[in-house]
């Protein structure tokens, strides 16, 4: 490619080594300059002659740096977009944005202001089970819908060791750290909700935050979308399930590619992002007479590169990032309702 946007990482945690590195490191576009890494000095086994500096403010220092990936704890979004931004950055920040929609309008302004970009990384939209989900609707495949579900549940009953998860702090809690998935992935098809009601729960013992959570999203034609998650589910419940007058559609959660990065298959190997056989969505049609027929829906494989690509995209060609503002702050709206 014709220009390389030399990038920073904010930490060299999981999200740093599963989720950015690889994929930065895959694109052309990209060139994996730096990282903050204040105690283990990790980064350099997997990427030789990457700079590891002590502090964040070090990292911004760097003239060099174009982008800088903010993967930091959710209530340090806010002042290091600020921070990355002043020093001359575009920003990739990882979900949740900010903890409040106030808070994202201003990091949205000042970027504006500074002629700098602002990504917010919201990978799942790019998820195997979700893009067949959205395939299906895509095609009018269910006829008009009526009820939708999306669910990511977890069985962790044990309070986490991540104080920003578990501690009441701002963008704390199950609802901030699954719910911009669900939400985005909501927004992303159907857009601003006419209305939505929010149910949070406390069910483990001692938990200081929410770990349970269901909000109805209500929209034109009396389509009604449900988003829910629970730390407290033993028995995983499919992720998707879509219901429209032609018939319905039943996905589990079946992406792969956190998996496969976490064992170090990287994003150009040999099958990945491809669904394990028996994954395949259900689809159940019903036609005028009244008779069923039952389909096996397989999945295209997947990959988080687009997201990135976009980005570099975003930078290099002002192409319209496909996660827009609107949306982020719609999202954060509905997190932080009462």
């Amino acid at each position: 490619m014709d220009r390389v946007i030399s990038t920073g990482l904010m930490a060299y945690g999981m999200s740093g080594k599963v989720f950015h590195g690889p994929f930065l490191h895959a694109h052309s576009g990209f060139k994996l300059h730096a990282v903050t890494e204040r105690n283990q000095k990790a980064a350099e086994k997997d990427y030789p002659g990457i700079i590891s500096y002590n502090s964040t403010e070090d990292l911004l220092a760097d003239e060099s740096i174009d982008l800088i990936v903010i993967n930091t704890p959710n209530f340090t979004h806010y002042d290091y977009a600020k921070k990355a931004l002043n020093a001359g950055k575009h920003i990739l920040v990882e979900k949740p944005f900010t903890a409040s929609s106030a808070e994202a309008a201003e990091i949205f302004g000042l970027a504006e202001k500074l002629d700098k970009k602002v990504f917010v990384y919201q990978n799942r939209r790019w998820d195997s089970d979700f893009t067949a989900v959205k395939n299906i609707i895509s095609a009018g495949t269910l006829g008009k819908l009526s009820e939708v579900h999306f669910r990511f549940d977890r069985y962790k009953a044990a309070i986490g060791v991540k104080s920003f998860k578990e501690e009441p702090l701002a963008a704390s809690g199950l609802q901030y750290d699954l719910g911009p998935h669900l939400l985005d992935q909501v927004l992303s098809i159907f857009g601003k909700p006419d209305s939505f009601h929010k149910i949070l729960g406390k069910n483990r013992k001692n938990t200081q935050v929410d770990d349970y959570f269901s909000i109805h999203l209500a929209y034109p034609d009396s389509v009604n979308v449900f988003v829910h998650s629970n730390m407290l589910i033993s028995d995983v419940q499919p992720a998707f399930v879509l219901h429209g007058e032609n018939g319905s559609f039943v996905k589990e959660r079946a992406d792969v590619q956190e998996e496969q990065l976490l064992l170090g298959i990287k994003p150009n190997e040999p099958g990945f992002g491809i669904e394990a056989k028996g994954k395949e969505g259900r689809l159940t049609l019903i036609n005028k007479n009244g008779e069923k027929t039952h389909e096996l829906v397989p999945s295209d494989a997947a990959t988080y590169l687009p997201l990135f690509e976009a980005v570099y995209e975003a930078i290099v060609n002002e192409k319209p990032y496909p996660i827009t503002p609107a949306q982020i702050i719609t999202q954060l709206e509905i997190l932080e309702a009462k």
